[in-house]
This record gives structure tokens, sequence and C-alpha cells, in this order.
């Protein structure tokens, strides 16, 4: 592959891990001897781009797994080459997460689903997210419910949720799977306060609309601690 042309634009999956063992062999040495002096560099585009050092390291080894199996011997700079797929690669990670947040956020929000609404439709929208936020209330623990919000709403990665909420990426995935058990059973189990509805009412949509989930983040946290 030539400099001159741009590396692929799609990363897949780059949570797969990308070992030196999986290259072809035969093709190890001079790839890990070009690759390894630049790996730091890779490592905080990752961190600049996608601010979340698992789906960084994510993009370091999806690199060097495209890296390995290239043709380098018709590239001419492999730092800037290297430089420019990891680019690519954590702009289209972001790029996917925050479609798939957008896409799972969307039935709970009311007004930004469609800016020309008017005032009767955005009331309508609002009570769906009142009464979303009420289900999870009545159904769901705390744990329950921060795992499902952050990963079914927002679409975080595991990793980020134990990190968020101080539990082991297991466990936060059994809480989902209890969750959805619990949501389609049926039963209440829960009473809600009204404060509490509401706070998570106007935090959840806040941080829908304007991407910013550190209150969140910090709500649900406190809610399970």
């Amino acid at each position: 592959m030539n400099l001159l042309e741009s590396p692929p634009d799609h990363a897949g999956h780059a949570g797969h891990a990308a070992r030196i063992d999986e290259v072809p062999a035969g093709r190890q040495d001079g790839g890990v001897a070009a690759f390894a002096p630049v790996a730091p560099r890779l490592l905080a585009i990752g961190l600049r781009v996608l601010h979340d050092a698992g789906e960084a390291e994510d993009v370091v080894q999806e690199t060097w797994l495209r890296w390995a199996r290239a043709d380098r011997s018709a590239v001419a700079r492999p730092p800037a080459y290297l430089a420019l797929t990891a680019t690519r690669l954590a702009l289209n990670v972001a790029q996917c997460a925050r479609r798939r947040r957008e896409t799972a956020a969307g039935p709970w929000l009311p007004e930004t689903a469609d800016p020309s609404a008017g005032p009767e439709t955005a009331a309508e929208r609002h009570e769906e997210v009142g009464a979303a936020i009420r289900l999870l209330l009545e159904r769901l623990t705390p744990a329950e419910r921060a795992v499902y919000l952050l990963r079914i709403a927002f679409d975080y990665p595991y990793r980020r949720i134990s990190q968020i909420l101080h539990l082991g990426e297991d466990h936060a995935r059994q809480l989902l799977r209890r969750a959805h058990g619990h949501l389609a059973g049926g039963r209440r189990r829960h009473p809600v306060s009204p404060a509490a509805h509401g706070r998570l009412v106007r935090t959840f949509t806040a941080a829908a609309r304007t991407g910013d989930l550190g209150e969140l983040e910090e709500l649900l946290a406190g809610e399970v601690a």
C-alpha cells in the first residue's frame, strides 16, 4: 500500500486483541521493529479522540494488526502511515459509537427527535421519557438501572461501566441480564420517589441532548454506592 493511499476507513471491531502471534509467519520482525517505537504516539492519538483508555488500546492493537499484514515495502514513512491509520480508526470508532448512542437514546428523548415538533408533540415525548424512567425505577435495582442506562441508552463499553460504578465487568454483564429479565417479567418491586424520578428524567434528558454525561454518571454511581 502506498503512503499516499488512505488506510482502510472501516475499523470493524477494534476491540479484538491483535497479538504479534496472530501475524503470518515471516512478517513479524520488521513490523515489530517499526511499530514498537511509535506505539506510545498511537495510544496518545486514541486517547485524544476517544477519551477512553481501553478503546484507545484497542485502536493501537487494530493498527498493529493492519500494519503487520500490510505490504510494508511500499510505505515510505512508517510513523506517518501508522499515525494516519490510528487516527482514521479512532475517528471511525467514535463516529460509530455516536451513531449507536443516538439510535439507542432517540426514542427516550423529547423535542430533539424532531426539531419542528409542536408543543403538544414535545409534551407527549416528555411523558414517554418520564414513563420509561419510572419503569426502570420501579423494576430495577440501582445497580441494574445504572448498567442498563449506560449500556443500552448510551452504548458504554463494559470496561467503562465497571470503572464508573466500581464493579467488575462480568458483574456488569450479569446485572444487564437481570435488568432485561426484570423489565420483561412485569413485577413492580420498588416504590418511586417523585423527587428521584424527576431528577433522573432531567439528568438523563440533558445528557442525551448535550452529549455531556458527567452528571448522569455521577448520579448513577452515587445511587449504586
